[in-house]
């Protein structure tokens, strides 16, 4: 066996065991690649003139530090994990839905103007706020799911381009909105465009009591629809034919599949964790409709969270938390430290890249059907095949010149391509 084979093998190899690896395994890769990545970065920092060690203990610190930052961390993380659930529904069926930010703004919006025109109808109190929060997460829900089945149908029925109609949407969203909240819904004492503040009773409770602006009610909900829709996904007809759409839109089509339909609702799925990400947001974190220039860039962020989550719901949770305690950190360094932005951007960059790698890998694994046991090649006189199965290599003596000869799943010589075969391995006809 040449040398080139022989990497090419090995490396199969390597790609089998990512993607065989457990639970635990990939964990450990995963602190692995972290730990590298703040070496790496450490070593980038001294080169620059700065205390590494102050930078990485800031980091840290700024994300899990005090109570005050856990809060933050996770009403960030909360966020992210809503925003990279939304783009991983899409993205299971190939739909790229890069519109998220825009049908998050909606939702907020959508959620503000039901809280703020029930209230005058229902009396004050703890059940009213409790009325009022569940209206406005539906309203949320459904503005996001409207706002998604338009770039969903123009996809559909006139074989528009999603990643560019998404786009448009998102600007339009940002301006029509930006114009009636600087206008006839701004609230006359504020000089920011904003509406007026929702009750005092209209929210979620705290709980923890470290935060204002966080609650583990947000983070529940988050968490909820991460199982919501993990088991749609995996267990319902809706499911399966999103993910052979977008593993194979044309024998899901043969297969019976309605593929217009299955992308509007891939999009109206999307829109709706979108559209609870932005209800979510005006109610756990600023309690009103502010400009939507100003809003987080959640929806963008969130491609980032579920490509690093390979486009699975649960695994938007670690990498949610890996990116809401990465902006934490980064933004506590920022204001405690006299150290470059960029400087600590390249940092985090790393940090991404390292752990996102070693997942990217074992999704291309997958792709390209390895596992299942795969050994490296050279051991004990076996090389493995591209299929997967052992044959038989120089040390059984059965080729002179090195190479393995060809042989079937159960060691017999193969068959005479031109003579007749019967598939159940008789004589032949």
């Amino acid at each position: 066996m040449s040398r080139a084979e022989t990497v090419r093998r090995n490396a199969r190899w390597a790609l089998a065991q990512l993607v065989d690896a457990s639970v635990a395994e990939r964990l450990v890769i995963a602190l692995a690649a972290l730990v590298a990545s703040l070496l790496l970065g450490g070593a980038i920092v001294l080169a620059a003139g700065h205390n590494p060690v102050t930078v990485v203990l800031f980091l840290i610190y700024g994300a899990i530090g005090t109570p005050g930052q856990v809060a933050f961390t996770l009403r960030k993380a909360t966020m992210l994990v809503l925003a990279g659930v939304a783009v991983a529904i899409a993205f299971r069926a190939n739909v790229f839905n890069i519109g998220v930010q825009g049908q998050l703004v909606v939702g907020g919006f959508a959620t503000a103007m039901t809280i703020l025109w029930l209230a005058p109808y229902l009396p004050a109190g703890g059940l009213a706020g409790l009325v009022l929060v569940a209206c406005g997460l539906v309203a949320g829900v459904g503005g996001g799911a409207a706002y998604a089945a338009l770039p969903g149908a123009m996809k559909a029925y006139a074989d528009a381009n999603e990643v560019v109609t998404t786009i448009m949407l998102n600007f339009i969203a940002t301006g029509v909105l930006f114009v009636l909240v600087d206008g006839p819904l701004k609230d006359p004492e504020a000089a920011a465009p904003k509406t007026l503040n929702f009750p005092d009773y209209a929210g979620f409770p705290s709980l923890l009591g470290v935060s204002d602006s966080f609650s583990l009610v947000g983070l529940a909900i988050a968490l909820a629809a991460v199982v919501v829709v993990y088991v749609v996904m995996t267990t319902t007809r809706f499911g399966y034919d999103l993910r052979t759409t977008g593993y194979q839109a044309a024998a899901s089509a043969y297969s019976g599949v309605d593929p217009e339909r299955t992308v509007v609702s891939t999009m109206v799925a999307s829109g709706m964790v979108a559209g609870l990400a932005g209800a979510v947001y005006v109610v756990m974190v600023v309690g009103y409709f502010q400009d939507p220039g100003v809003f987080p860039t959640f929806g963008f962020d969130g491609i980032a969270v579920s490509l690093l989550a390979a486009n699975n719901p649960l695994g938007a949770v670690p990498a949610g938390l890996l990116f809401g305690a990465l902006s934490s950190g980064r933004q506590f360094v920022d204001v405690n430290l006299d150290v470059p932005k960029e400087l600590i951007d390249g940092i985090v960059g790393l940090i991404v890249l390292f752990v996102a790698t070693p997942e990217l890998f074992r999704h291309l694994g997958r792709r390209a059907g390895l596992g299942g046991g795969e050994g490296p090649a050279g051991e004990e006189g076996e090389a493995v095949a591209d299929g997967g199965e052992p044959v038989a290599g120089p040390a059984d003596g059965d080729e002179s010149d090195g190479e393995p000869g060809p042989r079937t799943a159960d060691g017999d010589e193969p068959p005479d391509p031109d003579g007749p075969t019967r598939s159940d391995g008789g004589e032949p006809a």
